[in-house]
């Protein structure tokens, strides 16, 4: 009997002593995990790791603050959804493109409650576009008459913008800005469950959780192969100047020259600033350092500069600020996932010659905010996923009229040394110098005000009949048909590529996908 109690107490002192060591470890490992004043975590010393749980942290993270993620973040938060954005570097970005935002995409960002983000940084109304061609000129304005006087193009210093938007987006107290670097997507079993990444100034993998997960990382995307079919194609490249102490000649408008070989643009991005794009065909440009660039500049471009900008533009060659980004297009490929969706020049780009990136990526959100507004519950992944292919069946009208008129413009734009594309070009041109609804039927899908696919469609082909009536009238010569038919084939090969990439049921005909008709998921 005395054995019998000397081993239960034996028994009992080792399974107590067992108990305090694991109690007194878990308290440990507590310790060792930092959390934020919400009390979420901020890192684990360890194992280097740290989870947010999906109930209690966030509802959707977003990878990237550009126009996209700083505007989807603020209508997101708006629309009371926990929003994490993780954003590479926080600080003003410079960039020498999405400096434009059409009047179209002015009333996007008005329905979205974001048009105080062009006011306090000098952006300036921009009413149409001045087309100049072997030193003639016609001023095409905005068919602007039965909207609110205030609606008009905005043009500003592209980093101003975001940094507007970003703080518009942090004012919102369930929407938080982190400075990071997103390494990859973190998937269990086929469904994104969120993302791993470094903090600024740290060397700990993190980690984020949310029931989904916005990839908008923009044009260089590292997260967009998992994701989508890209087909990136780079057709030329933009060298940008300012140019200071230079009044437009049509104020208020945005220039482009018909150069050769391509077109050059000139619009104001401040009051006392007008940003010069010239555009050099090809994946390469003249050094810059070496002064090949300002050789260029000088000898190629100048001459076809407007007099009234000669100066400017000389005075900004030699003052050296010069800077070269290539111009990409990539029609959206997407491959729906669970838990992830990608938005933004990360699944979809075009030539930005018209400007019209901002209203795609503004509509897009508009979209996106519809579809999501009657969903309390996003945790059914797979439910989730197939509701959301209908946004990329939504978006698809207004953003593949603008990339294809982007893509079709451009070719047309461009000088060649084919007789039939030459007489193209100059029909396009003096189609437009016809104004009326010759002007106004173009400037309306140009400024995203009436993107109509079958509008575009059709001005297209009137120009490229225009184009051949003015070569069978009066006389029409066997060497004036030949060229009429080679313009007419030109023609089909420059927009029905495009339409085609961009895919012709689901940019004329939505309705007959089945997509188009997904109800939300019962929650």
């Amino acid at each position: 009997m005395v054995y019998q109690n000397i081993f239960g107490a034996v028994i009992a002192s080792l399974l107590g002593f067992a108990f305090l060591y694991r109690l007194r470890g878990k308290k440990k490992a507590r310790a060792l995990v930092k959390t934020d004043q919400n009390g979420n975590c901020l890192k684990s010393s360890e194992n280097g790791i740290c989870e947010a749980k999906i109930s209690t942290s966030t509802d959707i993270i977003i990878v990237g603050a550009g126009v996209v993620g700083s505007a989807l973040a603020y209508t997101l938060g708006k629309e009371g959804r926990r929003v994490h954005v993780i954003e590479r570097d926080l600080a003003e970005p410079d960039r020498i493109v999405g400096e434009l935002l059409q009047p179209g995409g002015y009333l996007k960002l008005i329905e979205l409650g974001l048009e105080d983000c062009v006011s306090e940084i000098d952006a300036q109304r921009v009413f149409g576009y001045a087309l100049y061609k072997d030193g003639k000129s016609t001023k095409l304005p905005y068919p602007l008459e039965n909207f609110h006087p205030d609606v008009a193009g905005r043009s500003f210093h592209h980093g101003r913008f975001i940094q507007r938007m970003r703080q518009k987006a942090s004012s919102l107290p369930n929407v938080r800005l982190e400075q990071g670097t997103v390494t990859s997507l973190l998937e269990e079993k086929g469904t994104i469950k969120g993302v791993q990444y470094k903090s600024k100034g740290g060397d700990l993998d993190l980690t984020a959780h949310a029931p989904l997960t916005i990839v908008c990382d923009g044009c260089y995307s590292n997260l967009r192969r998992s994701l989508c079919d890209p087909k990136v194609d780079i057709p030329s490249c933009f060298v940008g100047l300012v140019l200071e102490n230079c009044q437009l000649p049509y104020a208020n408008h945005g220039h482009v020259i018909l150069a050769d070989p391509s077109p050059i643009l000139f619009y104001p991005i401040s009051s006392a600033e007008i940003r010069c794009l010239v555009d050099v065909p090809g994946q390469k440009v003249p050094c810059i350092s070496g002064g090949e660039m300002a050789h260029y500049l000088k000898t190629k471009v100048a001459p076809q500069v407007p007099p009234e900008m000669y100066a400017a533009f000389m005075a900004a060659t030699d003052k050296g600020n010069v800077k070269s980004m290539p111009n990409r297009s990539m029609p959206a490929a997407p491959h729906p996932k669970p838990g992830a969706l990608l938005m933004g020049d990360a699944v979809n780009m075009r030539h930005p010659l018209t400007g019209g990136g901002m209203t795609v990526a503004l509509s897009d959100i508009v979209v996106l905010r519809n579809l999501l507004r009657p969903l309390h519950n996003l945790n059914d992944a797979p439910a989730l996923c197939k509701y959301l292919e209908s946004f990329y069946t939504l978006r698809k009208p207004v953003a593949s009229t603008i990339n294809t008129l982007a893509g079709a413009l451009y070719k047309v734009f461009c000088a060649s040394p084919d007789p039939a594309r030459k007489e193209m070009t100059q029909a396009c041109f003096d189609y437009l110098s016809l104004g009326g609804v010759f002007s106004n039927g173009p400037l309306a899908l140009l400024s995203g005000l009436n993107p109509r696919p079958l509008s575009l469609v059709l001005h297209f082909c009137a120009v490229a009949v225009y184009a051949v009536g003015r070569l069978l009238i009066p006389f029409p010569s066997p060497r004036r048909m030949w060229v009429g038919a080679r313009l007419i084939l030109g023609a089909s090969w420059i927009i029905f590529p495009i339409i085609n990439s961009e895919g012709v049921r689901q940019m004329f005909f939505p309705v007959t996908v089945l997509s188009y008709y997904r109800a939300p998921p019962v929650n």
